[in-house]
């Protein structure tokens, strides 16, 4: 099958979108289907306001149309709500072509976080813009009943997975600082709540592994923290393999892919009772330590035996989540024959 990505997220940006998008590519591939992304590496862009970071691809339109025409996709992946996933929503309604959608990050919260836009107003555009998806892809069941709660429909689960040949225990002393080494690892920005973990009274160290745009102010108010910039995944297996306790302070992300990889390390989690650690530690007491007070779970992780946090990041594969994610897509031609191509359609 030829499957058609397209995503306003994308490199250079380094997080759980484009790292999920990649990684679910190279598994559909390993199936033999045939995968394509349309990202802002192909259009001019502008930084996106209060987020320079996230490029926004401008006037894309037209080449979306000749890029969704030449690809001739048997199935079509609207992966965001940017400028070029607008663009190829509109293609499909305007030729009846079947598409799935994807839901990959608390967008209204951190609207609001940033701009002070009532959430009623950004899940309003969200269900706007996903109501036509065949099926609104959710990472868990927890994010699934919360869309649903906001009106949403059709909404599935398309969980994530960790690439285990990469993230796996290690003998690594990449991190030099006095132990033990609490570290956390992801975008420094407002909604990741990286403050909550800086403030706290913890022995020994505390590392920051990551950009974004609260870098500047939190390098200033924490000049005690030790920071890393970006880092590739083998460089960020090793800095896991050093810490003692990861540290995830986020209260609004829907899945947390650092989670995985940190665990696959044998490094165990300290986190809020929320979504994310909920739907990854689950019920599981050797992984890692969810507490309301983040202090205590940071303590506390620290009893925790380095393979029992591996043994559960095990049960996570990029396959199962491919094939979820394969099962999930609408083909627009039918198993008993071929259907007229994109070009064709676009002439009706």
């Amino acid at each position: 099958m030829k499957i058609m990505i397209v995503t306003d997220a994308w490199k250079p940006q380094v997080n759980g979108v484009v790292r999920t998008l990649q990684s679910t590519a190279r598994e559909l591939q390993a199936m033999g289907h045939a995968v394509d992304f349309l990202t802002p590496l192909e259009f001019a862009t502008l930084p996106c306001p209060t987020y320079p970071d996230i490029r926004l691809s401008l006037f894309p339109g037209a080449k979306v149309v000749r890029r969704l025409l030449e690809f001739d996709a048997d199935a079509l992946h609207i992966a965001t709500e940017g400028p070029l996933g607008m663009a190829a929503r509109r293609f499909a309604l305007r030729h009846r072509v079947p598409f799935t959608t994807a839901y990959h990050t608390r967008f209204p919260e951190y609207v609001r976080a940033r701009t002070g836009l009532p959430l009623t107003w950004t899940y309003a555009f969200l269900r706007w813009f996903h109501g036509p998806s065949e099926a609104v892809m959710a990472p868990t069941q927890v994010v699934k009943r919360d869309l649903e709660s906001h009106g949403f429909r059709n909404v599935v689960t398309w969980s994530r997975g960790v690439d285990l040949q990469i993230f796996r225990p290690q003998r690594s002393q990449r991190l030099q600082s006095d132990p033990p080494i609490f570290l956390t690892v992801g975008r420094v920005a407002v909604e990741k709540n990286i403050e909550a973990f800086l403030e706290l009274d913890l022995p020994g160290s505390k590392w920051v592994a990551g950009v974004g745009p609260a870098l500047k102010g939190i390098r200033e108010r924490y000049p005690s923290v030790h920071y890393l910039g970006v880092l590739d995944q083998h460089e960020l297996a090793q800095v896991y393999a050093s810490a003692d306790v990861f540290v995830f302070p986020s209260k609004t992300d829907t899945f947390g892919l650092v989670l995985l990889e940190a665990m696959a390390c044998g490094l165990p989690v300290a986190a809020y009772p929320v979504t994310g650690p909920l739907d990854v530690i689950g019920d599981c007491r050797t992984a890692g330590v969810m507490h309301e007070d983040l202090r205590t779970a940071c303590l506390e992780a620290l009893k925790l035996r380095r393979e029992d946090a591996a043994a559960h990041a095990q049960k996570f594969s990029w396959r199962a989540a491919s094939e979820q994610f394969l099962g999930h897509l609408h083909p627009r031609r039918p198993s008993a024959g071929p259907a007229p191509s994109l070009a064709d359609a676009s002439q009706a």
